[in-house]
């Protein structure tokens, strides 16, 4: 399966500043996949050892962590030479083991001619607690579900993607191809970007399986609170993970801990929202009141939204009808557009490194669901469900700060008016590039 992550891969191993590498991502998202493929692709030979399948490699740490003691015991254990820039060296699922995650920057310091690459599914929350890992020793990136574009490719369709990438500015796409795109959106929107989703559905357009693909990608999620969380904090991230479609649901989407449990209170909750966040299921967004660089000094960390990892994953927890042709158009408005909202969140997610944010005045009475950092610009963002564009919010946003451009994805096709830019929900990846391109 083609990931765009790939060329960042290509980059890593090729960069000057190369350091070991770690690869973050929520479960199942393709980390094990797609380091095995770079590893076979680009290597003479690839060294995998996964933590987690095998508990006595974490012994191999314990007496010390000097690089060519560790890289010599392990050629001995998997009875194969490791050679150094030729052979690249996967540790999976290292969190498992706290001292091999610190010898990370030992193999920076003494042994970088060595190409190591370790991923874990709940690095963020591992790397969340003090001291436990080599801070400045090493790249890092960051893999998600599968953006619609990768969704494209998947399907057969890159000639669409390639289309689309080659738009150069609002002129819009014939009406054939703008159709067939929306379809194409339409069926994302149910199978999402997991990787086993989309590569079922690629295989075999069965619906009902890639539900049940779901269903057990939610589990697996489940039985991780149980088994890596505080147990004081578990019935807290189930309560909040199966609450996140009432809240998107919501026509104010602000996330709210009374609305959990009656009595909620934040500081009763915090701690498994951010388990969440650092274990990459959620994205939270945080409100600003002032349009200005940067936006996250301005951020009020008391107001966001949360939204789900995955579309998909959002309509297997709201019970979306199967067959989406029956559904038909209405899963863009369904649940107050809040399949829209999260599927340009998790877009966004994609292309910028950045934090996430939206616009509310101060009365409260205006809203705008994204701004985004772009070029020395800020660029406000409205999501809408249909083909209407009309927003009292947009027009109070641009009467107080008069930007430059002013950003909707619709349903409508490519197209520019005066100083409103529209592009297609179906486009949203390309976001950057073309306001880059017109300003």
């Amino acid at each position: 399966m083609k990931r765009d992550i790939y060329k960042a891969l290509i980059d890593w191993k090729r960069s000057v500043r190369r350091k070991p590498l770690l690869l973050k991502g929520a479960r199942q998202t393709g980390k094990t996949y797609i380091l095995k493929e770079f590893g076979k692709r680009e290597y003479r030979k690839i060294h995998y050892f996964n933590f987690e399948e095998d508990s006595q490699l974490t012994l191999f740490f314990e007496r010390d962590i000097r690089p060519l003691r560790i890289i010599s015991d392990l050629s001995v254990y998997c009875n194969c030479d490791i050679h150094p820039h030729e052979d690249l060296i996967v540790f999976d699922e290292i969190q498992v083991s706290n001292s091999a995650l610190n010898s990370l920057k030992y193999f920076q310091e003494e042994c970088n001619e060595f190409h190591v690459a370790a991923a874990g599914s709940l690095l963020g929350v591992k790397m969340s607690s003090p001291g436990s890992f080599p801070v400045g020793k090493v790249n890092f990136l960051t893999i998600y579900p599968l953006n619609f574009f990768e969704f494209l490719d998947a399907l057969g369709q890159a000639n669409y993607r390639q289309r689309l990438e080659e738009v150069i500015g609002f002129t819009s796409l014939p009406i054939p191809i703008h159709e067939n795109l929306i379809n194409s959106l339409q069926k994302y929107y149910f199978v999402g970007g997991m990787p086993e989703a989309v590569n079922h559905y690629a295989q075999t357009g069965e619906l009902p399986q890639v539900r049940e693909i779901q269903k057990e990608i939610i589990n697996s999620y489940v039985l991780d609170f149980a088994k890596h969380a505080p147990s004081s904090d578990i019935p807290k991230l189930t309560l909040i993970w199966n609450s996140l479609v009432l809240y998107l649901a919501r026509e104010n989407k602000k996330f709210m801990f009374s609305a959990l449990k009656k009595g909620a209170r934040a500081r009763e909750y915090e701690n498994a929202l951010t388990w969440l966040e650092n274990a990459g299921l959620i994205y939270s967004v945080s409100a600003v009141e002032c349009s200005k660089f940067p936006l996250e000094h301005y951020a009020d960390r008391g107001c966001f939204k949360v939204y789900c990892l995955d579309v998909g994953l959002l309509g297997a927890l709201a019970k979306t009808p199967v067959n989406i042709q029956n559904f038909g158009k209405r899963i863009f408005t369904e649940y107050a557009g809040a399949f829209v909202e999260n599927y340009v969140a998790q877009q966004l997610k994609c292309i910028t490194p950045q934090n996430l944010y939206y616009w509310r005045s101060k009365s409260g009475m205006a809203e705008l669901d994204f701004l985004f950092e772009a070029d020395n610009y800020i660029y406000p963002l409205e999501v809408k469900s249909g083909v209407n564009p009309k927003s009292k919010s947009f027009n109070s946003y641009d009467q107080q700060f008069n930007p430059l451009y002013l950003v909707r994805t619709t349903l409508l096709n490519l197209r520019k008016d005066d100083k409103i830019c529209n592009i297609p929900l179906y486009a949203v990846m390309l976001l950057f590039s073309l306001m880059k391109k017109i300003s």
